[in-house]
């Protein structure tokens, strides 16, 4: 079965009640020159809502399997970290400003000519939220669930894709397989594509190279569309062989924590990333790391709650954050 979801669909289903009052709020703005629903969804909300339907099929139980097909770019990636930031807001500041709404609510229906939030957008908010963290909670499981980082043999494409993998590794999202894509055969060689073929021989080294232990698939270029069941299965049987294309083909912790001396470690996978671009702030029982343009909220597990981080280093892809005693 195969599925093109319809994020309009998606959005009214999810969405319906915050639209209404964002409407009512924008016309009584006098905004009505203005495309209202292009204002009332945010950039990136239609995107989270089709991810949602990751959560329905999986909890339904009608599928083996479920495949989601993205663009591996930093803007798609960073559409599974906004439940960790969603969450936050809804642990630390949703309670805070929805006590404070019911306390208003019967002296100030209006503030500055604007209707405060129903108890039904509020809760429309929190269940979006909730299903958000449920859908988070699914992708994050390397039981279950793994990336598959497909790229072609080129320079452009593998930077990206390193990058790709860097943030997957941040985030914890367990990545199980790289898959080459569009090898040319032997026979280009010679000829016209013979450039093209040893450029793409030296690409496919640094992918081993940058990428092992993953285990590294190869996808020739076809000679004809992979379009329909019949190319498809001939491809998946050329890539796969006798694997069994839906089992977990790697299995690596990117998050561990230790003991050591007397000390606990918390060890992060962050690969493809230079020691200089790494920051790691402290606030309570919470992390903040951020390498490169990326940031990730890292709430502690219970055993380093209550500790302080005494130290830091970047070593073989790895940040070890040393914590010292609960206080």
């Amino acid at each position: 079965m195969g599925q093109e979801v319809n994020s309009l669909r998606e959005t009214e289903k999810n969405w319906g009640f915050v639209q209404g009052w964002l409407t009512a709020m924008l016309d009584k703005a006098n905004l009505k020159d203005i495309t209202t629903e292009e204002m009332i969804v945010f950039p990136g909300m239609e995107e989270l809502f089709s991810l949602l339907q990751i959560k329905e099929h999986a909890q339904s139980g009608k599928f083996d399997v479920l495949i989601v097909d993205c663009a591996p770019t930093g803007e798609t990636l960073r559409l599974l970290s906004y439940p960790n930031v969603l969450n936050w807001w809804l642990e630390k500041i949703f309670p805070n400003e929805r006590r404070l709404i019911k306390l208003v609510r019967p002296v100030a229906k209006f503030i500055n000519n604007v209707e405060l939030p129903s108890e039904d957008v509020l809760n429309s908010v929190e269940r979006f939220a909730r299903s958000l963290e449920e859908m988070q909670n699914i992708v994050l499981n390397p039981e279950i669930t793994s990336v598959r980082i497909v790229l072609n043999p080129e320079k452009m494409v593998l930077a990206e894709a390193k990058r790709s993998f860097t943030y997957l590794n941040l985030f914890g999202f367990n990545t199980d397989a790289i898959i080459v894509n569009r090898i040319l055969p032997e026979e280009a060689g010679e000829g016209f594509f013979a450039h093209w073929k040893q450029l793409q021989n030296k690409y496919e080294e640094e992918i081993v190279m940058n990428f092992q232990p993953l285990p590294i698939l190869r996808a020739p270029m076809m000679g004809k569309e992979v379009i329909g069941l019949p190319v498809l299965e001939e491809l998946a049987d050329i890539v796969y062989g006798d694997q069994d294309v839906a089992e977990m083909l790697y299995r690596g912790r990117t998050e561990t924590i230790r003991e050591e001396d007397g000390e606990l470690l918390l060890e992060l996978a962050i690969p493809f990333v230079d020691k200089a671009d790494l920051d790691l702030t402290q606030t309570g029982d919470e992390l903040t790391v951020h390498a490169g343009s990326y940031k990730r909220k890292v709430i502690l597990p219970r055993p380093l709650m209550g500790r302080q981080v005494v130290g830091a280093k970047f070593t073989e892809d790895r940040l070890i954050i040393r914590f010292g005693k609960r206080e």
